[in-house]
């Protein structure tokens, strides 16, 4: 199946980093319609063409891609953002996903993995890469939120949904679930959407940071009691 032109708009203040990024999606067949310096001219150039997904650095001058993020989201309705950060920068994701973005990978991805992100986002789905999903995971059992009352949340949705959950956290696909729980795609699918209603989600980013603040599962892989 023919991949779709998807519109892109590559945020990086390294011009080397940028102009890189541009290539490898204009090589898979993307349409790169700009390139932004920095945060403030990535929401210029958003809010100018409406491009399908933003590809954001999280460090930028001007405006960080943090509020930036939260800008576009605002300003250009449409356009979904997918972040990208290294392993030294795994605090700022939890405010990327919070200021709206759809997706976040690391800086260092394949360059097959990042047009994969760039399609994923760009359908309307989320992306967390998993390499990161584990590193976030570790953050938060090394230096954990404590105690939380949001740890109540998950009383809501039943023991298959809770199930469900943790295997998003991991950072596993439908496909992957599927399988390790014994379902089929369509019934992951089921319980995905049912978990984004219960809990008041957007999007699975949402869900997976959520699991991470509530304590729902540990590096070990268990879930929570």
């Amino acid at each position: 199946m023919t991949r779709p032109a998807w519109r892109v708009l590559v945020a990086d203040d390294q011009d080397l980093v940028r102009e890189g990024f541009a290539m490898i999606l204009e090589r898979a067949g993307a349409q790169v319609v700009g390139q932004a310096r920095d945060g403030v001219e990535a929401v210029e150039l958003a809010r100018e063409h409406r491009p399908d997904v933003v590809l954001m650095d999280v460090r930028m001058p001007r405006l960080d891609g943090i509020g930036a993020t939260r800008a576009v989201v605002s300003e250009a309705p449409g356009t979904r953002v997918l972040v990208l950060t290294t392993f030294d920068l795994d605090e700022y994701v939890v405010d990327a996903v919070r200021a709206g973005a759809s997706g976040f990978m690391l800086k260092d991805a394949r360059p097959g993995d990042l047009v994969h992100a760039v399609d994923v986002v760009a359908r309307g789905e989320s992306m967390v890469a998993p390499a990161l999903a584990r590193r976030l995971l570790e953050r938060f059992a090394t230096h954990p939120p404590g105690p939380s009352p949001g740890a109540a949340v998950w009383d809501r949705v039943s023991e298959r949904e809770r199930a469900v959950a943790v295997e998003v956290a991991r950072g596993r696909s439908n496909q992957e679930i599927a399988a390790e729980l014994f379902l089929s795609e369509a019934t992951v699918k089921t319980y995905v959407s049912r978990l984004f209603t219960k809990l008041d989600l957007g999007d699975r980013v949402q869900l997976v940071v959520l699991a991470y603040e509530t304590g729902l599962i540990s590096v070990g892989g268990a879930d929570s009691p």
